[in-house]
């Protein structure tokens, strides 16, 4: 079953999880599963709630939540960038239940590459050293789909764009994960996908963000913000409405923050 299956969130919200392995990588529990309902299969991540480190910047509601809410304005503004994800009980308790994407393993869309090779048409990020001191630099591809990801992950202020939180689907779609740390009141994008900085916002972005901001509501009373207040402080949803508002005035992608360091480390 893939992303825009049908049936694919009833499949997440009531199919039965059993639990094959964990990614160690991650920094929170962060479980591979199994999930089957009525004869239909697929695989899933499963982040329960009880196995999330507690952050003194993030303390309103979970981490969990906030990846379900991220999903939320990703649908509501006609994206489709985050794999479907729901929130509900499991083997470890409640938890953020998102489906498993199968990836391309040979076509990266982040990367570090010697300075003299550069992917024709990717754009460069950073300059930096590898670990054998050589110049290198960080770029990413210049598709479509990332540079929509680009503009979602500057209205949903995600602080954790690493290059490993972008994923290439087998069928060529693009989508990105890891959405725990997005949707605060306060200035913290900090991504790898700064390729397109200070350029003109293309037309599917103004037009994914104009629907964001008629499904958040005028008095954030709009089907989307109905439901984001279930997950996040009011507060951080007039931040969601006052980002996306900003950012259709400005026209262009967004420099990135003296406050804030602007690329997560690791990158990837």
């Amino acid at each position: 079953m893939g992303p825009g299956d049908d049936g694919v969130l009833d499949l997440l919200a009531r199919g039965r999880l059993e639990v094959e392995g964990r990614l160690v990588d991650a920094s929170n529990a962060t479980l591979f599963c199994a999930i089957t309902l009525d004869g239909v299969s697929a695989h899933c991540v499963y982040k329960p709630v009880r196995g999330e480190r507690p952050l003194w910047d993030f303390p309103d509601g979970t981490l969990a939540g906030r990846e379900v809410a991220t999903y939320l304005v990703s649908e509501a503004a006609g994206l489709g960038l985050v794999p479907p994800t729901v929130l509900r009980p499991g083997p470890f308790g409640e938890g953020m239940v998102q489906l498993w994407v199968d990836t391309r393993e040979d076509e990266d869309l982040v990367d570090i590459v010697p300075v003299e090779q550069v992917p024709p048409g990717w754009r460069s990020v950073l300059r930096a050293h590898d670990r054998f001191g050589e110049p290198a630099l960080l770029v990413h591809a210049d598709h479509p789909r990332m540079a929509l990801m680009a503009a979602f992950d500057a209205v949903v202020n995600n602080a954790d764009r690493k290059g490993g939180h972008v994923l290439h689907a087998g069928d060529g779609a693009v989508y990105g994960v890891d959405h725990g740390i997005c949707l605060h009141t306060d200035d913290k994008l900090r991504t790898v996908l700064w390729g397109w900085l200070g350029e003109p916002l293309p037309a599917p972005a103004v037009e994914a963000l104009r629907r964001l901001r008629a499904e958040l509501g005028g008095d954030l009373d709009g089907p989307l913000g109905r439901r984001l207040h279930e997950h996040l402080t009011r507060a951080e949803v007039r931040a969601l409405a006052e980002r996306t508002d900003k950012l259709l005035a400005a026209g262009v992608y967004p420099e990135p923050s003296a406050d804030w360091p602007a690329i997560p480390w690791p990158a990837f």
